[in-house]
């Protein structure tokens, strides 16, 4: 079957046909690119007795393992371990290739040798965050930006986007995905964007001056600092009446988030909003966005694109692949990456409806669409609060709870000791904005009452701030992914510390020098 009509015909393909088309191309890249160049993967299919005609369908994957997190971390006896996740293409295995001698009666050596150049030597780096570990750094050849291009313009593509429009992008300046997919894709689509680089290099002041001169149909970029951006502007009493789209990425978008950024652009003047949200991550080198919906609808899910990528969606505890539109965790497979390159990773990140191939509801596309909300396993916490008799706390419901909550703005969740004593009780102090018109009294109710009934607990104290406090609270403008729950207790009272999400989902704090010597 013809392997171009994948791309061809990425949205438009009923499941049979991509399932086969997918597995005809995953065996074809094992054969011809990560088996000859992955020295990880080579070495494990050489010690499990694989090649790449063991998978003769995708449910012959399961036979390989996952990769997981840990297995890129450097170790003190592999300090460089990333490269062996790095394809380097031996001369030998690539003159075996079929059309190697080809090209070169036809073209010549020299524009072979700047072919492979193109598809495999490293030009560009992202990284993961550097928070909870060391940074991770992925990197890109021409072959992988390309790829990058594609994906972004398919990305604006699926958001409704037209070229005569013009957008804002509030993504940090970082070796961050969110942030050059949106360059990549904007450049291949043909639309205008602007780029603030966030808070840190302009401040909010100066994304509302660009913003006021653009006058943008689209913004783009995290949902929290654009709600304190858009707060801002409304404050400032300020117009936005082109605004069609706001497109988010980098966190977690409950519905309440969504409302709330829709209710700031009405202030604004803006008519009917759509409020899309992107997933992505570092590994997979690409991010895939929802369509346009409105805001009383379900949305249709992420849009994926099955010629660059597959997914599986596992039971996290059993590692077995769940039926269509079963909840499970994300595990990811590319199809054409060069670069670095990992298969089978375990993202982390847990799906509650699963991976679709039903024709979206809403635009009609057949691609298959990842539909629900997204939470990251390391965020389901199940913190001991000594203070509350020892009970399991899900700060992803919390989450929920707030963004959901009437007439809450922003706030922060904080962990800290009793008196700061690190053999005292932890407590959770819930730091807030009141919105509208709301007595204090009765939202600090509201929000107890929303909280024993979600979560079973209560927060120790509530604390009111006005707009400024909180921006000062979630380092807006400071931190390139606001911090919306945050531990203050010290290390040595034994507790479990709240790790910030891994991936692609937080500040990518890498140290050049580091990354750098990685790269090499």
């Amino acid at each position: 079957m013809n392997m171009k009509l994948l791309t061809a015909k990425w949205q438009e393909l009923p499941e049979k046909t991509i399932r086969q088309l997918q597995a005809e191309k995953l065996r074809r890249y094992l054969r011809q690119v990560v088996w000859p160049f992955s020295a990880h993967y080579r070495a494990l299919f050489e010690q499990l007795g694989l090649t790449a005609d063991s998978f003769r369908s995708l449910d012959d994957l399961q036979r390989l393992p996952f990769t997981s997190k840990t297995d890129l971390l450097n170790t003190p006896g592999n300090p460089q371990r990333m490269k062996d996740f790095l394809l380097i293409p031996q001369p030998q295995a690539l003159a075996r290739r079929p059309s190697t001698l080809w090209r070169a009666l036809w073209r010549g050596r020299e524009q072979v040798k700047q072919g492979f150049e193109s598809e495999f030597r490293p030009i560009f780096m992202t990284t993961t965050t550097g928070r909870s570990a060391d940074p991770i750094p992925f990197l890109f050849s021409q072959h992988d930006l390309a790829n990058l291009t594609l994906a972004g313009h398919r990305l604006f593509e699926v958001c409704g986007t037209q070229r005569p429009w013009r957008a804002v992008s509030l993504f940090p300046y970082a070796p961050h995905l969110a942030f050059w997919q949106t360059h990549y894709g904007a450049t291949a689509f043909g639309v205008f964007v602007a780029s603030t680089g966030g808070g840190k290099v302009m401040g909010t002041d100066g994304n509302l001056r660009l913003i006021q001169k653009v006058k943008p149909d689209v913004l783009i970029g995290m949902p929290t600092f654009l709600y304190h951006v858009l707060q801002q502007a409304v404050e400032q009493r300020l117009r936005c009446e082109n605004l069609k789209r706001i497109v988010v990425g980098g966190e977690k978008v409950p519905d309440g988030m969504r409302r709330k950024l829709a209710g700031l652009a009405a202030d604004l003047g803006a008519g009917e909003i759509d409020v899309l949200a992107t997933y992505g991550f570092t590994e997979a080198k690409m991010a895939w966005s929802e369509c346009p919906v409105a805001l009383d609808q379900t949305p249709g899910g992420y849009h994926l694109f099955p010629d660059l990528g597959l997914f599986e969606v596992i039971d996290p505890k059993s590692g077995q692949t769940v039926p269509n539109g079963e909840p499970g965790e994300l595990v990811f497979t590319p199809l054409d990456a060069r670069g670095t390159v990992v298969l089978r990773y375990r993202t982390g990140d847990i799906i509650d409806g699963g991976l679709v191939y039903e024709p979206c509801p809403h635009c009609g596309r057949r691609a298959p669409r990842l539909v629900g909300n997204i939470s990251r396993s390391s965020e389901v916490k199940e913190m001991r609060l000594d203070k509350i008799k020892g009970t399991l706390v899900d700060f992803n419901q919390l989450e929920h709870v707030l963004d959901d909550a009437e007439h809450v703005g922003a706030w922060q969740l904080e962990l800290r000791k009793r008196n700061d004593d690190p053999l005292e009780v932890d407590e959770l102090i819930l730091h807030v904005e009141r919105t509208g018109a709301v007595r204090e009294d009765k939202l600090m109710r509201d929000l107890n009452n929303c909280f024993a009934a979600k979560t079973e607990v209560h927060p120790n104290r509530i604390i009111f701030h006005d707009a400024d406090e909180m921006r000062e609270l979630q380092g807006v403008g400071v931190q390139i992914k606001e911090q919306k729950i945050v531990d203050h207790r010290k290390p040595e009272s034994g507790s479990r510390p709240t790790p910030p999400p891994e991936g692609d989902q937080s500040e990518p704090d890498a140290r050049p020098s580091e990354t750098l010597e990685l790269a090499k």
